[in-house]
């Protein structure tokens, strides 16, 4: 499994979650140094920013809640959104076009190493353009969420 952040100047850093289940002591981890890392990477700061994650139990404990707290993301600029609405996640299209990435290659990955330094490689190829053309266009998906009745939506 792959951790990734999008940012409007590009995409964050991306780490590789070792098998088995991610509980929430390991999602603050990599909040601690993935997150903050791509943050300081583009001169961000905690408390400028909007962050958004769905409602996995990992997301809402009351370890993450702290985390968020202890490192100054403002409560009001972290967002909880739907579980099952990727329409409403503005990365859940860079996911979809890395794995179409991956998909197109001639051969599988020959084990966890080679599929990760294809991960990093395809990762990278993600612009600012790319991470902007999802993030802006959160308005018009919210609307389409709203005039579906939280239905299905084109995106």
């Amino acid at each position: 499994m792959v951790w990734g952040c999008i940012t409007y100047d590009g995409p964050g850093y991306a780490c590789w979650i070792s098998e088995g289940t991610m509980k929430a002591s390991d999602y603050v981890g990599i909040l601690g140094t993935t997150l903050m890392d791509s943050l300081e990477y583009y001169g961000y700061h905690p408390q400028d920013i909007y962050f958004q994650q769905d409602n996995d139990p990992k997301h809402t404990s009351k370890l993450a809640k702290q985390w968020f707290k202890d490192n100054n993301f403002k409560c009001d600029h972290t967002f909880n959104w739907p579980s099952q609405s990727p329409d409403l996640n503005p990365i859940e299209h860079i996911w979809h076009h890395l794995k179409l990435k991956l998909s197109a290659y001639d051969t599988r990955a020959k084990g966890v190493h080679e599929l990760w330094n294809r991960v990093e490689k395809e990762w990278s190829t993600f612009t600012a353009e790319d991470c902007r053309r999802y993030i802006d266009s959160m308005p018009d998906r919210c609307r389409a969420v709203i005039a579906a009745k939280g239905g299905h939506t084109r995106y």
